[in-house]
């Protein structure tokens, strides 16, 4: 920024200049009033004033975990400030889990396994929507997310989580939880790129390269293209998880503020499965025993066999594109508009037996006779199978008016979603090898007799989603006050078929919600403002929900399926306070959710799979308060501390087996009372590290409150050092992550709740049987190294 005064000026004290002198860092206030008339003005001198910006490394507040925010809704953000000091494969969950809200659970150190989840003021992952710049992310059949598919660490510009719900033009169907946006960085102007290694405990290693085009040519296009390989051994138990990924962004900059780009991500892994445990056999057993995976194959004993691990190695693809563009078309007229593509296929076995008479393909009678490898007393150790392909593509578009004071926006999105999930089996030889683990090749399957395939499953499911909404954004006295006004009608439709014999095949559901909202922003002075929301929010029922499924050895029903789904409908509030001052940025947050027919997910085991389905467990109200504090950076110091007070209860009695257990006034499941986390960050521009602590209170896993995992507090220290640039080598650096420094053995979140874990009497006197619930078990201690630069 470059200010123009007069010679005479230099004789002004300092602070009628309009500067203020802070820790280092020089700002400019407004000058306008200090301008002498023209007619005594000498000849101007130049004097340049540098800003430190909040986005340099080193210069975030908090250490990169909060920053200055003006929305009508609760929104927290983590920068490159604090994903520079992270380990380069942690995901978008673990870099999230220092905010307040976020609950992660994982089951190993470094983010490799699919076995995590998120909850979000009590919330599920599937109850929260993911869109890396406008391409939505989440799993087109279960809603859930899969952080480490999403991206590599190095290429996000920001991650971002808005706890109480999603933009009005947000192509997510389920954010009652929130929204987590991720972004991008932009590609720079100049060929070059970046690179590391990493090497670290249980043998892990990754290596990732980013080249950078610059500007190519005169075609004023830019982009990046990225490509990371990882490996590790499981921390606990046998088995080693792989990952190959690709990122690319290409971006064209043209006029006043036109822009399109075309982003993606490719990934490909093969994970090795942590098994989730009980109570009973955490206290039992803990990290040991049978709460592993078989390290080898003893075709003697079936019990072994099937628990062996290369038979639960779990595959996936995914592929995610998208191409945002947003045009300026007249000096009032704008449009954004973003085109998208999802494709995955993936594959999540478990060790099975079969018996080779006495089957059943659906509710029909198999006259077959099978004839498998090793098959003992006409009973054979398998691979049981569950693959699920999908297909997802869509556009959203938005048409902006605004003249000045007043943004009007009108929208409408299309979703289209193609998947087909099925249960085919793989014969298991001597040794424990099983063909094909992706379960692609037909001729590594189990046949009938008149060629079909042996299925315990197959659901064919066709999703469209239509919405339409209209905003209005309306800022007065000066941008002081902020209204928010929008409605969103979502109209869903699904359309399956069931292709095994029975009563069922074809399946429909239709579904029309109005989702209205209001947000307000009062801005007191440049330092403080409060703001207040209502939203509205649904989602469907996973698509699990709409099938029968069948015993195969008896052809009886299993679980009955209905086109007769109950959508999730959820009404929130959020009332808050904001403070941007000159050394601290913090928020507090109050905030109420109703909801009717709510969703709660939990996992099922279905013919020797595990898969995710949902239950209905009616109405929940769940009030709490959020509170974040950050400080600009102080002789190098940036602290940081987030807490979370949630008071969620089940609002009604829940039906189980023609009685109704007592679940009005519980707590609800996955609802930790207290959260809290802390860190300090420190950088001097070379030396650089950040400590960390999070605290998670214990939560219940059933409906009934009567069992529920500990509480728990885990630690991490990154260190390093930055040197300067070295010829060609930009800024190289080295670092030391430690994860989990206290090596906590513990259980890190609920996997699978239950209605009830012990036996229950009834509303009604009768006795309804309890069920354990399943939990994850957090990694223990891990170390990384990685050596980085730019170039």
């Amino acid at each position: 920024m470059t200010t123009v005064f007069p010679r005479k000026s230099r004789q002004v004290p300092v602070f009628l200049l309009g500067l203020t002198v802070c820790a280092g860092t020089v700002r400019a206030a407004d000058t306008t009033a200090l301008t002498p008339p023209a007619s005594i003005a000498p000849k101007p001198e130049h004097i340049t004033v540098h800003r430190v910006s909040d986005s340099a490394p080193g210069h975030q507040p908090g250490g990169g975990l909060i920053r200055p925010e003006n929305s009508v809704r609760s929104i927290s953000t983590v920068s490159r400030d604090y994903m520079d000091k992270q380990p380069p494969m942690a995901t978008a969950y673990q870099l999230a889990s220092m905010l307040p809200g976020a609950n992660v659970a994982t089951s190993d150190p470094f983010g490799f396994s699919p076995n995590t989840n998120l909850t979000v003021r009590g919330l599920n992952n599937d109850a929260i929507g993911y869109v890396l710049e406008g391409t939505p992310l989440n799993d087109v059949a279960y809603y859930s997310g899969y952080p480490s598919q999403f991206a590599d660490s190095e290429n996000y510009s920001q991650v971002a989580l808005a706890q109480g719900s999603a933009d009005l033009d947000s192509p997510v169907l389920n954010a009652a939880g929130g929204l987590m946006s991720l972004s991008f960085l932009d590609p720079a102007q100049k060929a070059g790129g970046f690179a590391s290694v990493s090497y670290g405990s249980f043998d892990t290693n990754r290596e990732f390269i980013r080249l950078e085009t610059g500007n190519i040519g005169n075609s004023g296009i830019r982009g990046f293209v990225s490509y990371s390989h990882s490996a590790s051994d499981n921390w606990r138990g046998p088995g080693r998880d792989k990952r190959q990924h690709v990122d690319f962004k290409f971006l064209k900059e043209w006029g006043q503020g036109n822009r399109a780009s075309l982003i993606g991500s490719f990934n490909t892994t093969i994970t090795s499965y942590y098994p989730q445990v009980t109570m009973e056999s955490w206290k039992a057993d803990g990290i040991h025993g049978a709460n592993n995976l078989a390290g080898h194959y003893d075709a003697s004993n079936a019990d072994n066999a099937v628990n062996y691990w290369r038979l639960w190695r779990a595959p996936e693809r995914t592929f995610y594109a998208g191409a945002p563009v947003h045009l300026h078309l007249t000096h009032k007229l704008s449009l954004d508009v973003t085109p998208y593509a999802q494709f995955a296929y993936g594959n999540v076995p478990g060790g099975s037996t079969l018996t080779e008479t006495g089957l059943y393909n659906g509710t029909q009678p198999l006259s077959d006779t099978l004839t498998l490898p090793n098959a003992q007393d006409g009973t054979a150790v398998v691979r049981a199978n569950y693959t699920q392909r999908s297909y997802r593509s869509g556009f959203n578009s938005t048409l902006h008016y605004n003249t000045g004071w007043n943004d009007f926006v009108l929208g409408y999105w299309y979703d289209y979603g193609d998947d087909n999930e099925q249960q085919p089996f793989t014969t298991v030889s001597a040794t424990g090898a099983s063909g094909d683990i992706w379960a692609e090749n037909s001729s590594s399957l189990i046949h009938l007799a008149n060629g079909q395939k042996l299925l315990g499953g197959s659901f064919h499911t066709i999703s469209q989603t239509n919405a339409l909404y209209v905003g209005d954004h309306i800022s007065l006295l000066h941008d002081r006050l902020t209204i928010e006004a929008g409605f969103k009608a979502v109209m869903m439709s699904r359309a399956g078929t069931n292709n095994v014999p029975g009563p069922q095949y074809r399946v429909a559901s239709n579904s029309m919600e109005p989702l209205p909202r209001l947000g307000v922003r009062w801005r007191i002075d440049e330092q403080n403002q409060i703001f207040f929301n209502a939203t509205t929010n649904f989602r469907a029922p996973d698509q699990t929900a709409l099938y029968n499924t069948y015993d195969p050895t008896s052809g009886a029903l299993a679980t009955t399926g209905s086109a007769d789904v109950r959508n999730e409908y959820s009404i929130s509030e959020e009332l808050g306070y904001r403070r941007t001052g000159q050394w601290i940025i913090g928020s507090l947050t109050l905030f109420n959710y109703n909801f009717t027919n709510r969703q709660i997910s939990t996992l099922a085991s279905q013919n020797g799979s595990i898969i995710q389905t949902t239950m209905n467990a009616g109405g929940q109200t769940s009030r709490g308060v959020d509170v974040e504090i950050g400080l600009r950076p102080w002789h190098h110091f940036s602290p940081y501390v987030s807490g979370e007070y949630l008071h969620a209860t089940i609002d009604n009695n829940i039906a189980s087996g023609g009685d109704l257990l007592p679940t009005k006034g519980k707590i609800a499941v996955r609802s930790p009372t207290l959260q809290a986390a802390a860190g300090i960050s420190y950088d001097d521009g070379h030396i650089f590290g950040v400590a960390t602590l999070h605290y998670t209170g214990h939560q219940y896993a059933t409906f009934m409150n009567d069992e529920r995992m500990s509480d728990r507090t885990t630690g991490d220290i990154s260190v390093g050092y930055r040197f300067g640039d070295l010829s060609r080598l930009h800024k190289p650096t080295l670092r030391l992550n430690f994860i989990n420094i206290t090596n906590e053995r513990s259980l890190s979140g609920v996997a699978s709740p239950t209605l009830n874990a012990k036996d229950t009497t009834g509303i009604y006197g009768s006795t309804i049987s309890g069920s354990a619930p399943s939990y994850y078990i957090g990694g223990g201690f891990a170390a990384l190294f990685t050596a980085s630069t730019g170039f």
